[in-house]
């Protein structure tokens, strides 16, 4: 048998004797055998452990990935699962436990594989890569093995290395821990357990141990404040215990005030934060490798702590901030901004809320401060102080040296500054109680790419000086009380968006045809409707590719115009019957709001509703594009049924109408069984429908389905839910209003009512 190994594979002797004596049984099972890694304590991981363990010793699962943002506990969660095969040694022959250091070589991989299997002294050393896995091969290919990788940050080729791919036939298992989810898809799992911050009540739990009872009973004021230090830690295990541990011994009231202060106005000055939590959190960040990727990132850092972040308006923001490239194409900016915006969710540095909203954990949140402050050296870098209730505009030590402010949502009046801003390139000032910007503050902004006044509702004039802003491609006045636009405006000849949405008070927009280089134009809910004056103003802009608007009289819109729109108002239509045929050739409109109007159905073409025209034409959608629609008042509608030829529906809203009746009427929907509705619907909200009865007849798949909110819509008794409707039914509520009508819903089944029982919020 011997003399066979050496002639077919060309080993050398001491790794035939090796592999013979493996192959045979001879070594010791033993010295093969899983030593238990040591581990601490662990609170809030049961669960998960579980769940990954049962999962991994499912026969059809070869290959298991473990993903969550750094510091999460992968690690420690990954080691239990380690331990948990030293109980069942009989099933597998070898457990290897690899620690991948960031950058790790093929080579290393062998060698600390090779350790495992006592294949590794210097003759083996000097053989070539492939040699190398063909030995590792040979070992591992007759035998079951589980191999364990924790933090990997890109794809192990394990077929380089000399592992046999695991699958259902050998019954090997190869398990991974990683901060990125894209490695996960990469390495063929496909899908991965995503490893999450603690609940509170964990969390807390965790904060005590680490902290100790002797500090936590030295004051009972000292227990409250060690709940609020580690509500900052926001679940984040590394958090919790670095600074649980640093506040283990404080035992003064002041001590604990002042370590609230401190990670409240600047959390990487907290002592072990820059040392112990934020360079772990940085490889992250490192990883990413393309520059405008990490500049995204660190823009998120400019909104407030658990601030969702609106995915469309942030990328919008990153166009005109030069981090997507030059494409003048607002879409394929955008699809390119959205590649983005997933790679840093897969990196677990963002966590999607829904489809439209992202989220920055707040301690990923200071990171990303602490990184564009450089380390805490140039804290003018960014100047944030978002949502942290100020009156005035805080101080800066060097004006001159700030390149981007966020004082969002706060409280601040009136804005003046004669200091000069002269490298400032980003202004937030979103959400506040504006009334006055100084003429002075801005004067001297040649470099200011984006400036946001929106949700300023007092504001109501821009400066002049707003002409000396050559740079500027974002301006946002959304929902403030503008009443003209200064005269300067047109010299901005960069400007690219300009959002003007709900300035109820703002009278006209002559010249806006002057600026040449807007893209984006939103004047939804404006005082200035879309009158033929209005359209024949926008006709004017040759560059103009998306237009937000409303409607108040039915106009001919050339088809141009009516392509542009993405985002459209009607109001008003009181006559009878209402037309609405010209919606179906708006090929990308995104949203639609009717209120006050009426209408009984949307027509595709002439004399045709929706309904009968998609039987004629089923593959000639007519709102493909159209994700959120809402209705108020429109009293001359019975059922939405045309929605069905909306297959891309997240929003849903529809209130104050009192002829609807259902939703899909299944008569309407006779001859269009293979249209299944709302697969991507995540809200749904319902109020004061007197007369409806249903949303559809029967159950439905609601594959995204988060909030059904129900408000007075007394007949409506039953939800269109079987047991298997919502998968993620942890994250899905249901709100019926007045709160016992929940308690009087009909069910499908005694399944469905304790599966969405718990849904129920009052």
């Amino acid at each position: 048998m011997g003399c066979c190994f050496s002639v077919q594979f060309s080993f050398d002797d001491q790794t035939l004797v090796r592999i013979f004596n493996f192959l045979c049984g001879n070594i010791n099972r033993n010295s093969f055998g899983v030593e238990e890694r040591p581990t601490q304590p662990t609170i809030g991981q049961e669960e998960m452990l579980e769940k990954a363990w049962n999962r991994l010793m499912e026969d059809r699962v070869g290959i298991m990935g473990l993903h969550g943002m750094g510091g999460v506990g992968k690690t420690t969660l990954f080691k239990k699962i380690h331990n948990k095969f030293a109980k069942m040694s009989s099933r597998f022959d070898i457990v290897i436990w690899i620690v991948v250091s960031k950058g790790a070589k093929l080579s290393k991989l062998q060698e600390d594989i090779a350790e495992k299997l006592h294949l590794c002294d210097d003759l083996w050393k000097n053989k070539n890569e492939s040699d190398k896995a063909t030995d590792i091969h040979r070992v591992l290919k007759g035998k079951r093995f589980v191999l364990m990788l924790d933090d990997i940050w890109e794809k192990v080729d394990l077929e380089a290395i000399g592992v046999p791919y695991p699958s259902e036939v050998n019954k090997c298992k190869v398990a991974f821990t990683t901060r990125d989810q894209k490695v996960c898809g990469e390495m063929g799992d496909h899908k991965p357990m995503q490893v999450k911050c603690l609940e509170p009540e964990d969390a807390w739990e965790l904060f005590k141990n680490k902290v100790g009872d002797n500090t936590l009973r030295s004051d009972p004021v000292i227990v409250e404040l060690a709940r609020e230090v580690a509500q900052k830690c926001r679940g984040l295990p590394l958090a919790l215990s670095v600074i649980g541990e640093t506040m283990a011994s404080k035992t003064m009231v002041q001590e604990w005030e002042h370590a609230i202060d401190v990670l409240t106005r600047s959390a990487a000055e907290f002592s072990n934060m820059g040392n112990k939590i934020l360079p772990i959190l940085k490889y992250s960040y490192d990883s990413l490798g393309d520059e405008h990727i990490k500049s995204c990132f660190l823009y998120c850092a400019l909104f407030p702590e658990d601030d969702e972040i609106y995915n469309e308006k942030l990328i919008d923001y990153w166009i005109c901030e030069g981090f997507i490239g030059e494409d003048q194409v607002i879409k394929r900016a955008r699809n390119k901004g959205y590649e983005m915006l997933g790679t840093l969710t897969l990196a677990n540095l963002l966590t999607k809320v829904g489809t439209e909203h992202v989220v920055m954990h707040d301690v990923v949140r200071e990171m990303a401060l602490w990184i564009a402050s450089d380390f805490g050296k140039q804290k003018e870098n960014f100047v944030v102080r978002a949502r942290v209730g100020l009156h005035e505009r805080p101080e800066a030590k060097d004006w001159g040296a700030v390149r981007r402010m966020s004082l969002m949502d706060n409280h601040i009046e009136e804005i003046t500054c004669e200091s000069k801003c002269s490298e400032l390139t980003t202004l937030f000032l979103q959400s506040n109680q504006l009334k006055n910007l100084s003429g002075e503050f801005i004067r001297y902004m040649q470099k200011l790419v984006v400036l946001d006044l929106s949700y300023n509702r007092d504001f109501n004039k821009l400066p002049e000086q707003i002409s000396g802003l050559v740079s500027l491609q974002f301006l946002d006045l959304s929902n403030t009380s503008i009443k003209q636009l200064p005269v300067g405006l047109k010299k901005l000849k960069k400007l690219t968006f300009l959002n003007l949405a709900y300035t109820v008070r703002l009278c006209s927009i002559s010249g806006i045809s002057r600026l040449l280089s807007l893209r984006l134009l939103r004047l939804l809910g404006s005082k200035v409707h879309g009158d033929a004056s209005v359209l024949k103003e926008l006709q004017k802009l040759q560059n103009l590719q998306h237009l937000a608007i409303t409607l108040s009289a039915e106009l001919s819109l050339n088809q141009r115009l009516a392509n542009l729109i993405s985002i459209l108002g009607i109001e008003g239509f009181l006559q009878k019957p209402f037309d609405l045929s010209f919606l179906a050739s708006m090929e990308n409109l995104s949203s639609l709001w009717v209120k006050n109007s009426y209408f009984s159905e949307i027509k595709c073409r002439e004399s045709e509703t929706a309904s009968s025209y998609l039987r004629i034409n089923p593959k000639i959608p007519c709102f493909t594009n159209l994700s959120r629609l809402g209705l108020s008042k429109c009293h001359s509608i019975k059922d939405l049924t045309w929605i069905l030829f909306a297959p891309n529906l997240v929003y849903l809203y529809i209130e104050d109408s009192r002829e609807v009746g259902e939703i899909i009427n299944k008569e309407k929907a006779t001859n269009l069984t293979s249209i299944t509705p709302f697969l991507k619907l995540e809200r749904l909200i319902l109020y004061n429908l007197p007369k409806l009865e249903s949303i559809y007849w029967s159950p439905l798949h609601f594959p995204r389905l988060l909030i059904i909110h129900v408000l007075d819509c007394p007949k409506l008794r039953k939800l269109p839910l079987n047991a298997t409707s919502v998968p993620l039914v942890e994250e899905f509520q249901i709100r019926m209003y007045p709160p016992g009508l929940g308690n009087e819903l009909e069910w499908e089944d005694e399944d469905t009512k304790n599966r969405f029982v718990l849904s129920i919020k009052k």
